[in-house]
């Protein structure tokens, strides 16, 4: 190195310069991939939600008339004795408390493992920095 020139006759200052016009690009890059990314998630989510309001809007209706014709069957079975109505109300608030719970569960332990997060992106990232870090070992 002689006079600020390395052996391949490039000064310090071009060499930072060029890091840095490279190193504006990579984040421009994985920002615009990034951006991209959670622009597609939000977008099919948006696409998706009306739709998901009314079929769970009408599943809830299903779910009303569905419990007054199985309490009034449970009922009728009970007839006989003062409590019925009573009884039957309490066994159909058992069964979907039971079965509510259950899809609850199974449902958060689904969604706790597909996540957020953009694989993609980070998933390019963590390959962006081992490259980073093996190029950096074959300079020193």
């Amino acid at each position: 190195m002689t006079n600020g020139n390395l052996q391949n006759g490039r000064s310090v200052a071009e060499l930072l310069s060029e890091f840095k016009e490279e190193l504006k690009e990579f984040l421009v890059t994985r920002s615009q991939m990034l951006q991209s990314e959670m622009q597609e998630k939000v977008s099919a989510w948006k696409a998706a939600t009306p739709t998901i309001l009314i079929g769970g809007m009408l599943l809830l209706l299903a779910l009303f008339v569905l419990t007054a014709g199985l309490v009034e069957l449970i009922a009728l079975a009970f007839a006989s004795q003062p409590w019925g109505l009573a009884a039957a109300c309490f066994i159909v608030f058992a069964f979907y408390g039971l079965l509510g719970g259950l899809l609850l569960a199974h449902g958060w332990r689904s969604a706790k493992g597909a996540g957020l997060a953009p694989e993609r992106t980070l998933k390019v990232l963590k390959e962006d920095q081992i490259w980073l870090q093996e190029e950096a070992r074959g300079e020193l």
